[in-house]
């Protein structure tokens, strides 16, 4: 068993020495609040990866255009076409 580079030796000294330092009353507070600590952090990754799989999957754009926009923009298009034919006529 080898958790963030500590083997199963080191994490016995670790918990040893917490207990030591801790005494038997506080270490289960200890333990508690540790616990819940990482379960934040882990449910926080989860909802971050969630997020970014989201905006992955979502067409890049999403945004839909109405009748009157569209036809703005067809014709927008349409005059910028013609303006740069206008302004660069083909070579023969």
């Amino acid at each position: 068993m080898n958790v963030f580079g500590v083997g199963l030796p080191e994490i016995a000294v670790i918990a040893a020495l917490a207990l030591i330092i801790f005494g038997p009353k506080r270490l289960p507070e200890f333990g508690r609040t540790l616990g819940k600590t990482l379960k934040g952090l882990q449910t926080a990754s989860s909802e971050f990866e969630r997020e970014i799989q989201k905006a992955i999957s979502e067409p890049e754009d999403a945004q839909t255009l109405t009748g009157s926009e569209l036809e703005n923009q067809n014709e927008i298009s349409k005059e910028t076409q013609s303006g740069l034919q206008e302004s660069n006529p083909p070579r023969s």
